[in-house]
């Protein structure tokens, strides 16, 4: 039997705009929003920010000229976009007792599941395909992962408001949740988008970040932050931050532990966002010791195989060369002394330097 579908013209937009929001809820999505593709003030932030040179080493962000910022020139015939926001926060997180921890290693609480882009691309896929049920069209998801000003289109489609930590935050769930897109040549009637912003005088996300990486509200360069040097950056950490770094060995999420919204942060009952191989409780020593193969293995359909081998290790060496020195620790670093990487063994040398002092 073949589906029937009805020319845009013929059916009730706000009507279908309605079914589209029970849809997301039934595909488990905690917030939906619609706005239109006028990106313009968020054009001109961004080109501030990468004129500072603040991207790092994350060229990609300068790349696809103005497609970042103008939705039609990424999609064609794109008129409008779903945002949609999914809670991630793993049930019995322990952000405070595991930060700075003198044998575990802290592992942002986004990576300690299934890696959210397959999770979030698959569950937009469907709600595409029930919107094409329903009327002809064209659509395209995106889920971090495209020249896409996700936070931006949230802002405008009324999830939440960019707060002093560059996160999106709302009142309701803090900022402790994926966001996700829907490019579409549907004229649907669009939400009003987040007014005003609500971190007022609080400064406590910047007073608290270990690196400085704030050059003041709503500005991070990221060149100084935890998340970018253990997951994006490749090279050789600059020394004067590696004490800075504790035990954080994949992501930092001290912006969000003590910003005072996320009391209000909701934990997730999603399974695919439950902590794997024990992440949320795991000793330095131990993953330390993990071989290729086995960090292959472990990181399977997970953020963190982001960081490679190489640089987890790099990682969890300064996360060792920081912690209190047992025997323990001192053999760990020492079986990685003649590791093959010179980045490796650069920074196995520092975290054994440190326990010389």
């Amino acid at each position: 039997m073949k589906c029937m579908h009805t020319e845009p013209n013929k059916i009730d937009l706000k009507k279908l705009s309605n079914e589209i929001r029970e849809w997301s809820k039934e595909l488990g999505f905690t917030k939906i929003g619609i706005t239109d593709i006028q990106l313009g003030k968020h054009e001109e932030y961004l080109n501030r920010w990468l004129k500072k040179d603040f991207h790092g080493e994350m060229g990609y962000m300068k790349l696809h000229g103005k497609k970042r910022s103008k939705p039609e020139k990424l999609v064609k015939g794109t008129k409008r976009i779903i945002s949609v926001s999914k809670d991630y926060l793993p049930i019995g997180f322990k952000g405070k007792e595991l930060i700075n921890h003198p044998k575990k290693a802290f592992i942002s609480s986004y990576a300690q599941g299934r890696d959210y882009h397959k999770v979030l691309r698959g569950r937009l896929k469907s709600l595409v395909k029930r919107i094409k049920l329903s009327i002809s069209s064209s659509s395209r998801v995106f889920v971090d992962s495209a020249p896409v000003l996700e936070k931006a289109i949230a802002e405008k489609a009324g999830i939440g408001w960019i707060g002093k930590n560059t996160l999106l935050m709302n009142k309701n769930a803090g900022s402790y949740f994926f966001l996700g897109e829907i490019y579409t040549d549907l004229d649907l009637p669009i939400d009003r988008p987040f007014e005003g912003n609500h971190c007022g005088s609080c400064s406590a996300c910047i007073d608290i970040c270990p690196t400085k990486a704030f050059e003041g509200p709503y500005e991070l360069d990221s060149r100084k932050c935890i998340s970018y040097l253990t997951i994006e950056f490749k090279g050789s950490i600059p020394k004067e931050l590696r004490p800075l770094m504790g035990n954080r060995i994949f992501g930092c999420d001290d912006c969000q532990i003590y910003c005072p919204w996320n009391k209000f942060a909701k934990f997730s009952k999603e399974d695919d966002f439950r902590p794997r191989y024990n992440f949320e409780n795991s000793e330095l020593v131990d993953l330390f010791s993990w071989s290729k193969a086995e960090f292959l293995k472990k990181t399977e359909g997970s953020p963190i195989r982001r960081a490679g081998y190489e640089c987890w290790l790099r990682n969890i060496a300064i996360a060792l060369g920081n912690a209190n020195k047992t025997k323990k620790i001192i053999d760990a670093l020492n079986s990685r002394k003649h590791f093959p990487s010179a980045l490796v063994r650069e920074h196995v040398n520092w975290a054994l330097n440190q326990h010389l002092e």
